[in-house]
């Protein structure tokens, strides 16, 4: 279960950074590209929290 919070915190970080150069990028291009990787990131960490939680629930069950 750590390893997978180590991972999310990993994801969200590299999200945040992604929409941080995102917003300093002056090439169009760029900026679509990094918006995209952050949106991309975002999304698999909300999986990641997703399949945590359901780990967590399965944890509790137990």
């Amino acid at each position: 279960m750590q390893d997978m919070l180590t991972h999310l915190e990993k994801l969200r970080t590299d999200a945040a950074e992604c929409t941080l150069i995102r917003d300093l990028a002056t090439d169009i291009r760029k900026r679509e590209l990094f918006a995209k990787l952050a949106e991309h990131l975002a999304a698999l960490a909300e999986e990641v929290e997703k399949a945590v939680a359901a780990a967590g629930k399965k944890d509790e069950a137990v």
